[in-house]
């Protein structure tokens, strides 16, 4: 089964997601701010963007989409054919994910993702916040 639209409309479909400045994201950027944690937004120097980023540290959060990012790939996979456009778009995140984070530790980076979804439900977000911070602070 392909995509049902069109490439053309799958484009502008696409460019109507925002990678950048998402709800779970604003929400770290202030929790980070209000504790005087200073941090790099977006820091696009090494691989894979990460969110956040402490470069003399060493230290990247990423805030990972649960649909972009694989979260719900098993549901995903129950649903559709391996051949699926999204099944294939999503697992390749993940490839892509996974070599991008393997190329930071092996510059000496440390990593810490943390599911977009933990960050937006109110019973984990503390939680959610309080290990960011102090992941930095290590």
């Amino acid at each position: 089964m392909g995509d049902m639209y069109s490439s053309e409309k799958r484009s502008h479909i696409m460019s109507l997601i925002r990678s950048k400045d998402t709800i779970a994201e604003k929400l770290v950027f202030a929790y980070l701010r209000s504790r005087k944690i200073y941090f790099q937004k977006h820091y696009g120097r090494v691989a894979g963007k990460p969110d956040i980023a402490l470069p003399r540290k060493k230290r990247a959060v990423f805030i990972d989409g649960d649909f972009w990012h694989g979260r719900e790939i098993q549901r995903l996979l129950d649903k559709r054919p391996a051949d699926d456009f999204w099944v294939v778009k999503i697992t390749g995140n993940m490839e892509r994910d996974r070599r991008q984070r393997r190329s930071l530790m092996e510059e000496g980076w440390s990593i810490l993702s943390i599911w977009e979804s933990d960050l937006k439900r109110k019973r984990t977000r503390e939680n959610e916040l309080q290990k960011i911070a102090d992941f930095l602070k290590q």
